[in-house]
């Protein structure tokens, strides 16, 4: 399969996280670290709306597009998260287990259910409530890399928007695609 400039930007999203992720949780060069991978979680969110932009101005929706770039998204926030939890309850610089597991949750009951609707040929591209709680959830995990004490009450806002949107988009998911599950589609 050849790939188009849209899933080649997809697939460099995905090929970022382990750098990512080793720049967040490694000791590589002190505290430059948390800014290096703040800018390649920057670099790699921005991948996200270049190739949808890309994608659509010039009629290159694909199969696989539809398919990757929520998983990539998926992949790339949810690295974040990981790498950003704590079991206390609420935290000025971290992300609490609760909020990280209630996200999660939410990816995988979506994914399963795009595998069931693949199984019956319908690929289940993502919708506008996705798409906000996908830019939500990547503007937290940028304030909360970079723990910008005057903004942690803007941060803990965002994150709480990100929760309240993962939520609304699960289940317009399920409202939506209720057929898939019925066996309708």
């Amino acid at each position: 399969m050849k790939m188009n400039l849209p899933n080649k930007l997809t697939m460099l999203r995905v090929l970022l996280i382990p750098f990512f992720v080793v720049f967040l949780l490694v000791d590589i060069t002190g505290t430059a670290d948390k800014w290096i991978a703040l800018g390649i979680f920057i670099a790699a969110s921005l991948t996200d709306m270049a190739d949808g932009k890309i994608a659509r101005k010039y009629n290159l929706i694909t199969d696989f597009g539809k398919f990757m770039d929520p998983l990539a998204d998926k992949l790339l926030v949810c690295s974040a998260m990981i790498c950003l939890t704590t079991p206390e309850l609420w935290s000025a610089d971290r992300i609490p287990a609760w909020i990280v597991v209630i996200i999660i949750a939410r990816e995988f009951t979506i994914s399963g259910f795009r595998l069931i609707a693949a199984e019956k040929g319908v690929v289940i591209a993502a919708s506008w409530w996705g798409k906000w709680k996908t830019t939500f959830q990547m503007i937290m995990v940028i304030l909360k890399i970079a723990d910008i004490a005057p903004l942690r009450t803007f941060t803990n806002i965002i994150m709480l928007a990100a929760l309240a949107l993962t939520v609304i988009s699960l289940i317009d998911y399920l409202i939506k695609n209720r057929g898939v599950m019925d066996g309708e589609m």
